[in-house]
């Protein structure tokens, strides 16, 4: 019994989804060119339910490149109707488009000149009559028993909000970087760090010359603490890399180690990234090669070393 309910649940959640693709057509795109045109802020509002599914898309297109906001339509009447200017986009969400608390907002927005989209089920009703553009949810029975709760009614909307939310990003040309930009924190804001937020540079880089001696290359790799030394000409090109496994071989094979200058102890080469490269990008190149650190180059010089320890700092492993 239980189970056959969630699944009438279900599928009638879905049907009310897959009514949606069937019947996308030329009010959509208007409402797209609406958002994507809007020199202000989209404004959602909805009573209840719908409000709740209003605040959801209204962080939905903050993140992704339309800056929006929820206002509650009780609240709107009471002076918060302060926060919409006359470049903003009203966007209306109530299922029978008769909800009073956002019909009362209909004259002072048609007054100020505000666009309004109306998301409903009623192409008949105040709400959708009164919007430039209608966006039929076309949901006539909720998914609850008794078909009273807003079930189907919000999947819709919140469907349908997303399909535009997403569309417009698109249509503006929103890129991995944007989103990067506005989900600086938590595991999202990770997986966009690029190599130039991690790396070690300038006074932090550890820096010799081929003709430094070794007292002084140690002196230089302990100050830096990365467990290596790049090499590097007068035009900052890489020569080589001195390492802690460089060192040890050193001390074991020579009586006299610190007698030696930089270049007679490194090794050729090191492991390049550009510093525009993402973080994951670095930790697949450090995985694959076995090493421990890259240097961050560009063009012939070197401006940057990323270690796997600063990686392991952020939590990408």
């Amino acid at each position: 019994m239980s189970l056959d309910l969630a699944k009438k649940v279900l599928e009638t959640e879905a049907v009310a989804i897959r009514n949606l693709v069937d019947g996308l057509g030329e009010d959509f795109e208007c409402a797209v060119d609406l958002v994507t045109e809007c020199s202000g802020r989209v404004v959602w509002t909805g009573m209840g339910k719908s409000g709740i599914i209003c605040r959801k898309l209204a962080a939905t297109m903050s993140s992704t490149g339309t800056p929006s906001l929820f206002l509650h339509p009780a609240e709107a009447i009471h002076g918060d109707l302060g926060m919409v200017t006359k470049n903003d986009l009203v966007v209306a969400i109530s299922n029978s488009g008769a909800t009073d608390e956002i019909l009362r907002l209909l004259e002072i927005l048609s007054r100020q000149g505000i666009k309004l989209i109306a998301m409903t089920s009623y192409p008949d009703s105040p709400l959708a009559k009164a919007a430039d553009v209608h966006l039929d949810l076309g949901v006539r029975n909720e998914a609850c028993p008794l078909n009273l709760a807003p079930t189907a009614s919000t999947t819709a909307s919140l469907a349908l909000g997303d399909a535009l939310a997403l569309t417009v990003a698109v249509r503006k040309g929103f890129e991995e970087e944007d989103f990067a930009r506005f989900h600086p924190g938590g595991k999202l804001g990770k997986k966009f760090l690029k190599v130039s937020d991690l790396m070690h540079s300038g006074d932090e880089m550890p820096v010799v010359s081929p003709d430094t001696a070794m007292k002084d290359v140690i002196y230089e790799m302990s100050r830096k603490g990365l467990g290596l030394a790049t090499v590097l000409n007068e035009e900052g090109a890489l020569l080589g890399l001195i390492t802690d496994g460089d060192l040890r071989r050193l001390m074991e094979r020579d009586p006299d180690p610190l007698a030696r200058a930089a270049a007679e102890v490194m090794h050729e080469g090191g492991v390049c990234i550009a510093a525009d490269e993402l973080a994951t990008a670095a930790l697949k190149k450090l995985e694959e090669k076995r090493i421990t650190s890259l240097m961050v180059c560009d063009g012939d010089g070197v401006v940057g070393v990323l270690h796997v320890h600063d990686l392991w700092g952020v939590g990408l492993f």
